[in-house]
């Protein structure tokens, strides 16, 4: 494997030994640095808290030197293009780029531009995917649930600009999951996962292992005039009643930032069930296990 552009990439075996690479990093003494003298570029064309911090994190335990370059002070703003930008920065001998990119399939492009000398990892491209954040996803769905086949799983919100909602769907039918169930309104759902899509929140949550709550994606909405957060709360947030309709043992997940009060509420985002703060930690350790396998 040389790139992650997409999670479709990877078979299940693979992703399973991803999965057991974290596990060993995760037992792994901190002062050893496996890829010390490897170097990375990290290029955030859109705002990120999480997955940046997290990526940083897994190059520092990994011995990886990372440069995040401040894109509204590079040449690009000088009437560079990208394409020259990334050739340059190649040409100084980079082991890997970490980029997230508001247009789709755009680090598939930046790929064919080096010539696949350095990896690509695909850290969010528009609509399209979030590898890692499916990875991670499912990391922690394994962590509290075991097998993947006999999960029943709700996705709720707007799938249709959720590009971690397109990753976690393709990756839980990579790893076998046959009941999986979307719910929000039909405006808010792609054509592609509409044959997923439950009549309603209850059906959609209705016994579930695992229940996974998205925010409203409003970078991407062209016209917010008609949006109504607090009817979108009442008819398709996730409160502690509603919670009830899952299994006992169902675990609660969201990718963040979460919008408090509008998908999901204080009760359930900090209850018993919530597994939010796993998904952060696990986040870093899968991005180590990629790293350490993209460049040792």
């Amino acid at each position: 494997m040389k790139h992650l552009l997409d999670i479709k990439e990877l078979n299940r075996h693979q992703i399973e030994l991803l999965f057991d690479l974290a596990d060993r990093l995760n037992h792994q003494p901190r002062e050893q640095k496996p890829l010390a003298g490897r170097s990375a570029i990290a290029l955030f064309f859109e705002n990120s808290t999480r997955t940046l911090t997290s990526f940083q994190l897994a190059c520092q335990r990994l011995g990886v030197d990372l440069t995040a370059l401040n894109i509204a002070h590079s040449s690009t703003q000088k009437g560079e293009t990208l394409r020259d930008t990334i050739l340059t920065l190649d040409a100084m001998q980079t082991d890997a780029f970490i980029v997230r990119h508001q247009d789709n399939h755009m680090q598939r492009d930046m790929a064919e531009w080096i010539n696949h000398r350095a990896s690509v990892i695909n850290a969010g491209d528009g609509t399209n995917q979030h590898p890692t954040q499916g990875l991670l996803d499912l990391y922690t769905i394994r962590q509290h649930q075991g097998q993947f086949e006999p999960l029943s799983v709700a996705i709720i919100g707007d799938t249709k600009h959720s590009r971690v909602a397109n990753s976690l769907l393709d990756g839980l039918q990579i790893m076998g999951t046959k009941d999986i169930r979307l719910f929000a309104p039909d405006t808010f759902v792609a054509d592609h996962q509409k044959t997923f899509l439950a009549d309603s929140l209850q059906s959609a949550i209705s016994e579930a292992d695992v229940v996974v709550m998205l925010r409203i994606q409003r970078e991407r909405l062209s016209d917010q005039s008609n949006l109504d957060v607090e009817a979108w709360a009442a008819h398709y947030g996730l409160n502690s009643e509603r919670l009830k309709w899952a299994k006992k043992e169902a675990i609660v997940m969201h990718p963040g930032p979460m919008n408090r009060g509008v998908e999901i509420t204080d009760a359930v985002a900090d209850g018993p069930q919530s597994v939010i703060l796993n998904q952060v930690t696990n986040g870093v350790l899968i991005r180590q296990a990629l790293i350490h396998q993209l460049l040792s």
